[in-house]
C-alpha cells in the first residue's frame, strides 16, 4: 500500500484549444480540470474575444476569459500565414484532443480539418462546435448562446406568466454545449484505447439547447402547445419555490405528502394539511391558487431565521436566496475550497473557481490561473516540437508567433 497521490485521471492528454468566447473553452477547462495538458492557441494581437469582456484584469485577462480558462497555457500563432499554419498542424500531429469553433468551412481552409489531420494523426480526436448542424441547411449561420436560447424555446419557459420571454441568467446554452462536448471527447478517448484511431466530433448549440428544455419539452410535445410559465414556482409541485419571509426571501421546496403534514405543522397550520383540498400533491396543485395566499400570509408573518430552523427540524427541505457575492464568500464555498487565490504576474493574485470535481475524497486542484495572453508560446513550441530560441525567435520576428 502506498499513500502516494494518484496522477490525475487525463495526466499525460495533450488537448489544442482553438476555440474562442465560451463553449469550446468551456469544454478544453472540463479537460484540464481531469489533468489533461492544454495549449490554448490565439491570435497574437487580439487573442480571445473574451479577453475584451468582463472586468479588467492585469493586463490582458478579464472576468470573463479567467471563468473559462484556469489551468491552460497560452500560446499564439497567427493562422492566417502559411508558417502559423504549418505550426498548427505540426502541434496537432502531436496532439490527443483538438477543439474548435472555426465558421463554416474555416477548419477546412486552415488545414486543420478532421480529414486532414487523421492523416497526421489517427489517433485524434477532433471536436467541432457550431451553432449549427454542419451536414444542415444552417451550416454556415454563426451560433450565439441568446439567439439558440430564443430559438430553442428556452426562454419561452422561463419568467412569470404573462411577461415576455427571458433569457437565462447565465449563457446556459454555451455552458451545456461545452459540458456534452467533453463528454464526447472523453467516450471517444476511451474507445480509442480499444480501435487505436481517434473520432470526429460535431456539437451543435441548438441541438444542445433544445436538449435542456427536458421534461418543459416533452410536456409541450405531449400538450401540443407551450406549457405554462411558473417563474420561481415549480409547475406541479405545490408548496415549492421561493417565499418571502419577514425580512428576505428563502426558498422551500415540499416534495411529497409527509412532508406537507410536517411543513404545516411548523408553520403552526395543521389545519392546511387536514382540508381535503390540500391532502394530495395533486390537490395542492388544482388548487394553488387558494393555498399559496394562506402560505405566504403565514410565512410573512416570521423571520427567516426563525423558519429555516423550525423547517429544517421538521425536515423541510429550504435554504436562503442569497446574493452572488454573499454565495461565493459563505462559508459552505469557503469550506469546500470552492473559491482559490492564484498567483498573477501583474495583478498579484486573482480569484480562480475550483473544479466540482472530487477524486478519491480530494478536489482536484486548480494547476494554475488563466494565463497571460502568449505566455507560453517559447515553451510549448520547443517542447511539443522540439524548436530552438532561435527558430522560435524568427517565427516572433515574422509575426506568426
Amino acid at each position: 500500500m502506498t499513500n502516494e497521490p494518484r496522477a490525475l485521471p487525463l495526466a499525460g492528454v495533450k488537448v489544442l484549444d482553438f476555440s474562442r468566447v465560451l463553449a469550446g473553452p468551456w469544454c478544453a477547462m472540463v479537460l484540464a480540470d481531469f489533468g489533461a495538458e492544454v495549449i490554448k492557441v490565439e491570435h497574437p494581437v487580439r487573442g480571445d474575444d473574451t479577453r475584451d469582456w468582463g472586468l479588467r484584469i492585469g493586463a490582458t485577462e478579464t472576468t470573463y476569459f479567467n471563468s473559462v480558462n484556469r489551468s491552460k497555457r497560452s500560446i499564439c500563432v497567427d493562422l492566417q500565414t502559411e508558417a502559423g499554419q504549418r505550426v498548427a498542424r505540426e502541434l496537432a500531429a502531436q496532439a490527443d484532443v483538438l477543439i474548435h469553433n472555426f465558421k463554416f468551412g474555416g477548419a477546412e481552409k486552415l488545414g486543420l480539418g478532421y480529414d486532414a489531420l487523421a492523416e497526421l494523426n489517427p489517433r485524434l480526436v477532433h471536436c467541432a462546435i457550431s451553432g449549427y448542424d454542419r451536414s444542415g441547411a444552417e451550416a454556415a449561420r454563426p451560433g450565439y448562446d441568446l439567439v439558440v436560447q430564443g430559438e430553442a424555446g428556452l426562454m419561452a419557459l422561463n419568467g412569470e406568466a404573462g411577461q415576455p420571454p427571458l433569457k437565462f441568467g447565465v449563457a446556459a446554452v454555451d455552458l451545456f454545449t461545452g459540458m456534452y462536448s467533453a463528454q464526447a471527447i472523453l467516450a471517444a478517448l476511451y474507445e480509442r484505447h480499444a480501435t487505436g484511431r481517434g473520432r470526429r466530433i460535431e456539437m451543435a448549440l441548438f441541438d444542445c439547447g433544445l436538449m435542456i428544455t427536458a421534461y418543459y419539452g416533452l410536456d409541450a410535445l405531449l400538450m401540443g402547445e407551450d406549457p405554462p410559465r411558473y417563474g420561481n414556482a415549480h409547475p406541479s409541485i405545490v408548496p415549492y419555490g421561493v417565499f418571502d419571509a419577514a425580512d428576505g426571501p428563502l426558498v422551500i421546496t415540499v416534495g411529497n405528502n409527509m412532508q406537507f403534514a410536517r411543513f404545516c405543522e411548523a408553520i403552526e397550520r395543521p389545519d392546511l394539511a387536514a382540508d381535503a383540498r390540500y391532502k394530495t400533491n395533486l390537490g395542492r396543485s388544482e388548487n394553488r391558487a387558494d393555498l399559496l395566499p394562506e402560505l405566504r400570509r403565514e410565512l410573512a408573518r416570521r423571520s427567516r431565521a426563525t423558519l429555516l430552523a423550525a423547517l429544517a427540524d421538521a425536515g423541510i427541505p429550504c435554504g436562503e436566496v442569497l446574493g452572488l457575492h454573499e454565495a461565493l464568500r459563505s462559508e459552505r464555498a469557503t469550506s469546500a475550497g470552492l473559491v482559490t487565490r492564484q498567483p498573477h504576474p501583474v495583478a498579484g493574485g486573482v480569484d480562480v473557481l475550483a473544479p466540482p470535481y472530487r477524486f478519491d475524497g480530494a478536489r482536484l486542484p486548480v494547476r494554475g490561473a488563466p494565463p497571460v495572453l502568449g505566455a507560453d508560446t517559447d515553451a510549448v513550441l520547443g517542447g511539443w516540437l522540439g524548436m530552438s530560441a532561435d527558430e522560435v525567435a524568427r517565427l516572433r520576428a515574422d509575426r506568426v508567433v
